[in-house]
């Protein structure tokens, strides 16, 4: 089974009627029940009004895949979670950042930049599957239709991505990398564009099935072990250990 922790700041389902219209439970249980239709997916969720911001260590030390979605609290979320995340992400744990999830603290941090994008009102967006050999492309048209979108637009400040799976255009004529995969460490990274809170994007189909294959290729193949001690400069072999390998 993958283990799968679906995470949400859990603050415009309170402010905002239409989003548990669309969403019932709020984005994070709809997230889980597009992975509840998978055999071999154990999910739960956690949301940042819960204690520790629903990721205590029992909890992240025990999730392969965390999918992340966050917009009007990202400040809110601890610098030390980011970094107990980013250290889980480098050992081998699977990461997905959803929509505004762009401009997390964490998913900036195991970016290196800013992350920043530009973006406007919702529009029509017509996504294209330009990388249709990869994982996380099976089972996904060439190009599908989401009639209201929030638009993200080019040049959005991210590292160059390992694959670029999906390409968004607008009808204002904007296009996005959609769909971006990268490594960091062992841990796998996947950022996916759709899901504007008032929107209807987690109920698409192909929506639900990216979300679903990212799990499947995010989750981890092999743990390392991180087992330190301090470094003195006298034998580095002895004092400093990193990065044994065990196979799942």
């Amino acid at each position: 089974m993958i283990k799968v922790t679906v995470w949400n700041e859990n603050a415009h389902e309170k402010i905002l009627p239409r989003v548990t219209e669309i969403y019932p439970g709020g984005i994070h249980e709809e997230v889980a029940r597009i992975l509840r239709e998978c055999d071999d997916i154990e999910v739960r969720t956690a949301t940042l009004d819960q204690e520790e911001c629903g990721l205590p260590d029992e909890v992240l030390n025990d999730t392969d895949v965390l999918i992340w979605w966050g917009h009007m609290r990202h400040p809110d979320v601890p610098d030390e979670l980011v970094a107990k995340i980013k250290r889980r992400v480098h050992l081998g744990m699977g990461f997905i950042a959803l929509h505004s999830a762009h401009h997390s603290k964490i998913f900036k941090a195991l970016m290196g930049t800013e992350c920043y994008l530009r973006w406007k009102e919702n529009q029509f967006e017509r996504i294209w599957n330009i990388n249709p050999a990869h994982p996380i492309a099976q089972g996904i048209p060439s190009c599908f239709v989401l009639p209201e979108e929030e638009m993200y637009g080019e040049f959005f400040d991210i590292p160059q991505p390992e694959s670029i799976v999906f390409l968004g255009w607008y009808k204002g004529g904007e296009v996005f990398r959609s769909g971006c995969c990268w490594t960091r460490g062992a841990g796998k990274i996947f950022y996916w564009q759709p899901g504007h809170e008032t929107n209807e994007a987690f109920l698409n189909p192909h929506c639900r099935r990216v979300i679903q294959n990212a799990v499947h290729w995010a989750a981890p193949t092999f743990w390392r072990k991180d087992i330190r001690v301090p470094y003195t400069g006298k034998n580095a072999e002895e004092d400093y250990a990193l990065g044994i390998e065990e196979e799942i």
